[in-house]
């Protein structure tokens, strides 16, 4: 009997000293909030925002559609109080310290607890841990929250300032952006809808403990090889305990799912906080890699401190062992600028991230794990995180971190010059801090970047001109004291092993003056802003393409969503509150001008817009990708929208990929044939990201007559260099065709393998569609109905440009689209959605080039 009264107790050993470690009280059900002054509550969503629960209760329309932009405007202006009643237990009150964390709000904010002011926030950015156990008591407590508009509160720094900053995506007259450390793109930008909004944006809990907490834990990587990880183990605790207390803290550490080492000491905790480091050498270490190089390896470290038999405190970080730097250094050129991930030169290649929510807490789990899944599908191996939006949910890091995407981080500062004033800069100093801290133990982080374009827009902007003197000196010395100085300052003291940029562009470089390309990251925005044709991207290329795009409509489906038939013009009312960027539509039809003929209507002008943008960005990418080693980065804008909306992005708001995501897929594939046609030769390269050199590879080219199919072809045994792009095989133009073939005439041209499996394929035109050829076809379809997957079969006798196969249903994957079908070929494209149903047969229509003149 007393066996098993010994068994039992020990089962249930890891419960009890879970009680007596603590317990954590998640606060995020239960909320009401109203408008201050008046008594209408409703129930509120935490996270949430005061906008988002108002559309959900129909007091807001849907803020999407049509113009109903202007009727949500109103509420940036109010004030909006929230509270909560829970209960507590008097068990719960035993425990030493109650700790509580409000991690997220936006953003100015009074927090009251039982009576007491708790807290006054003024920084979207930062979290709160508040000690409140004096505070509570058994029962019932209550917490309440005063938001105050971020537009009305600011009012006086404007009015004392003497004049409006230049906040160009400040979509209102009075620019108060810059005031607030909120998320600018709530404002309005180039592609954005403006909801300035409140409320809790991050989780709420109340966190009970006895003696001590673990306030923070890094794993310092000091430096990582091969043969040896050495690892500085930085843990902050707090002690709850009014006397020193002796303690054991140990780190126990392993990849992932494996077995684990220990090391440990013994210590003295003094109350209040100390700083524990134990040092670390992991021999052999698994490295992680970035995505196509190998594994991404992960350890998870796990520190413990044990006072007596107790533990009283636990937290495991996991991470990726790897050195990262950014490569800055002078050449033959200028000065590099590329990131080495374990000692080795990376080619980035990815896009720039935008929030994918103007309600930024819809951005869930499902929401990380669908954009992690397209920027996979895509190749990418890199992504910017933007200075206009927020510094991302910690699912953003951890789905890179196992995926082997790398991130460049912005700090939240975009296109404008801010307040350097002592109080400000307090409050910058603690939003970097926090999120230093919050983010630097992931893998991923390849390196830091203090903002986006704003020395560039002092330089070149024109500020100069609508500004006195004394204005501008005190924009660049506050620039020197944020960007220069307080940031740059604080990543070396709290995170010590990545590098940092005050800003992108580097040295502040204009798109209107090439000649700094060649010693910085660039916002190349020649093409679109410059109007420069698209083959005009491969004379200019820069060390690294940090910033460059250009826009597209989004497809039908997604325009019917927020507009009405009427409404389908490029000059609607309902069309230019979706267009954010001053000259798009103009420019689009200007392009569209330039390379295509004239569409019959605006759906086809949409279609052809999407083409267009997919085409021509693919020609800037690929000129950049062959232009390795000199040019070592393409990171185009956009990867993504956060409402429905005309823009740069590759994939619309409802995870419709356009014509340009297939085209990144198939441009930064690992291994990818490329075609530059220069001197009257088309030169064909291999570009790999690959670490092993493939050879045996064999090159087809065939000379395709739109009409009658294969006229000739070529094959050559060629070899792919690891990690390198450079020509395999050069043809004289004149040997394939006549000059008078050239209309009528393309080259398709596939890599394969030993075993016949096509690796990557290339078409290539001598001209734009509006100078070829193009036949009149039919593409005939065949489609097989399965639940959740329809399979269409494409053929067409005469060449078919750019199919677009279009299913009405928003955010459904296909295998391919935009393809163009060769005269005689048999295409398969997949269709994939829960939505599908075999029993509907949910209609499917087909478009090329030829059918829109």
């Amino acid at each position: 009997m007393r066996k098993i009264v010994s068994l039992l107790f020990l089962l249930a050993m890891p419960f009890i000293l879970s009680a007596q470690q603590g317990e954590t009280l998640s606060l995020n059900e239960g909320w009401e909030f109203s408008q201050m002054n008046k008594e209408q509550w409703y129930a509120a969503e935490v996270p949430g925002s005061v906008q988002r629960d108002l559309v959900r209760h129909n007091v807001l329309p849907d803020p999407f559609y049509g113009t109903n932009e202007k009727k949500v405007q109103w509420v940036e202006n109010e004030n909006w109080n929230f509270r909560k009643t829970f209960t507590l237990t008097a068990g719960q009150l035993q425990y030493d310290g109650a700790q509580l964390f409000l991690e997220g709000l936006d953003t100015h904010a009074d927090v009251f607890l039982n009576g007491s002011r708790i807290l006054r926030s003024e920084n979207m950015f930062v979290g709160h841990k508040i000690q409140v156990k004096p505070l509570l008591k058994e029962g019932k407590n209550q917490l309440y929250i005063r938001f105050y508009s971020p537009v009305q509160l600011m009012m006086p720094a404007r009015a004392t300032f003497g004049y409006d900053y230049p906040a160009g995506n400040d979509h209102r007259d009075e620019k108060l952006s810059v005031y607030n450390r909120k998320a600018p793109y709530h404002f309005g930008w180039d592609w954005g809808i403006r909801i300035v909004q409140m409320g809790l944006w991050k989780p709420v809990s109340l966190n009970f403990y006895n003696d001590a907490s673990i306030e923070d834990y890094y794993v310092k990587q000091t430096a990582v090889t091969e043969q040896v990880a050495k690892i500085e183990n930085q843990i902050e605790i707090h002690s709850v305990s009014s006397d020193p207390m002796e303690a054991v803290i140990s780190v126990e550490y392993g990849v992932q799912g494996d077995a684990g080492e220990q090391i440990s000491k013994k210590i003295t905790l003094q109350p209040g906080k100390n700083l524990i480091s134990l040092p670390l050498d992991i021999s052999q270490p698994k490295r992680w890699m970035p995505v196509h190089w190998g594994e991404q390896h992960l350890y998870d470290f796990t520190v413990k401190i044990m006072s007596g038999n107790r533990e009283i405190a636990k937290k495991t970080v996991r991470t990726g062992l790897r050195s990262v730097r950014l490569v800055q250094e002078p050449d033959e050129h200028g000065k590099s600028f590329y990131v080495e991930v374990n000692g080795i030169p990376l080619f980035a290649k990815g896009a720039n991230y935008i929030p994918g929510e103007i309600f930024t807490t819809q951005q869930d789990a499902t929401y990380y794990e669908k954009v992690f899944d397209n920027f996979m599908a895509a190749n990418m191996n890199f992504v910017r995180v933007w200075g206009g939006g927020i510094y991302e949910n910690e699912e953003f890091y951890r789905q890179a971190d196992k995926r082997g995407i790398l991130v460049w981080q912005d700090f939240i500062f975009g296109c404008v010059p801010y307040p350097s004033d002592d109080t400000f800069l307090s409050n910058v100093k603690e939003e970097a801090t926090y999120n230093i801290k919050r983010l630097r133990n992931h893998a991923s982080l390849a390196f830091w970047c203090g903002n986006n374009e704003i020395e560039e827009a002092l330089n070149h902007w024109g500020w100069q001109s609508q500004y006195p003197k004394e204005v501008m000196d005190g924009w660049y010395k506050g620039y020197n004291k944020t960007f220069r100085e307080l940031i740059p300052g604080l990543i070396n003291e709290l995170d010590g092993t990545r590098s940092y940029i005050h800003g992108s562009p580097y040295n502040g470089t204009s798109w209107g003056k090439p000649e700094g390309f060649a010693s910085s990251d660039a916002h190349d925005w020649a093409l679109w802003y410059g109007h420069l044709p698209f083959e005009g991207m491969a004379d200019r290329l820069p060390r690294f393409a940090s910033e460059f795009g250009f826009q597209s409509f989004p497809e039908m489906k997604t325009i019917r969503s927020f507009a009405p038939e009427d409404q389908w013009s490029l000059e609607s009312e309902v069309m230019t509150i979706h267009q954010k960027a001053s000259t798009g539509n103009s420019l689009i039809k200007k392009y569209m001008d330039m390379y295509y003929h004239e569409p019959r209507n605006f759906e086809d002008f949409v279609y052809i817009g999407l083409v267009m943008q997919g085409n021509g960005m693919e020609e800037s990418v690929e000129a950049m990708r062959r232009g390795r080693p000199y040019c070592m980065g393409a990171l185009y804008w956009q990867i993504n929208d956060d409402w429905p909306v005309v823009s740069w992005s590759s994939i619309d708001y409802y995870n419709n990929w356009k014509a340009q995501h297939y085209r990144m897929r198939d441009v930064l594939s690992p291994l990818a044939l490329g075609v530059e046609s220069k001197d009257e030769k088309l030169n064909y390269y291999t570009m790999s990201d690959y670490l092993q050199d493939h050879s045996n590879l064999k090159l087809t080219v065939q000379v395709i007559d739109f009409t009658t199919g294969k006229r000739k072809e070529f094959t050559e045994r060629v070899s792919a260099k690891a990690n390198d792009s450079h020509i395999v095989k050069t043809f004289n133009i004149s040997e394939l065709v006549t000059e008078t073939e050239k209309a009528h005439t393309m080259i398709h041209a596939f890599l394969s393998d030993s075993k016949g499996k096509i690796i990557s394929s290339k078409d290539h035109f001598f001209f734009w569609p509006n100078k070829l050829e193009l036949p009149e076809t039919e593409v005939k379809t065949k489609v097989q109905y399965q639940d959740g997957e329809y399979k269409v079969t494409l053929t067409s006798k005469k060449l078919a440009k750019d199919v677009f196969v279009e299913i009405p249903i928003q955010g459904a994957r296909f295998s391919d689209n935009f393809i163009d079908l060769l005269p005689g070929e048999k295409r398969t494209i997949i269709i994939t959605s829960p939505e599908l149903r075999a029993a509907d047969k949910t209609p499917i229509t087909v478009k090329h080039v030829r059918e829109t003149y």
